[in-house]
């Protein structure tokens, strides 16, 4: 089984929180993305395209295939990169 995801990756917890509000308030995550994201996915809006289990650190993976496909993060995710708020898009 693969999922398809975006994400957006920043250093700092409390920016994390504050985009995942501005996202939940309606803001584009796409947009967000390009904007903030320090991963060089953020060129695509933070898309990662398909991937499947292992491909991925530990608590990303987890937290992706736990979404339903348009859901997002309810919380920012931990990992050594930093904060990802994640978006399952298929």
């Amino acid at each position: 089984m693969s999922v398809k995801a975006s994400h957006i990756l920043v250093k700092k917890k409390f920016l994390a929180d504050q985009l995942l509000e501005r996202i939940n308030n309606g803001e584009s995550f796409s947009k967000l993305a390009k904007e903030f994201s320090e991963c060089p996915s953020k060129k695509r809006g933070g898309s990662l395209g398909e991937f499947s289990r292992g491909q991925m650190v530990k608590p990303f993976e987890k937290a992706t295939f736990a979404l339903k496909v348009g859901e997002v993060t309810p919380e920012p995710v931990k990992t050594q990169f930093g904060y990802h708020i994640i978006k399952r898009t298929g």
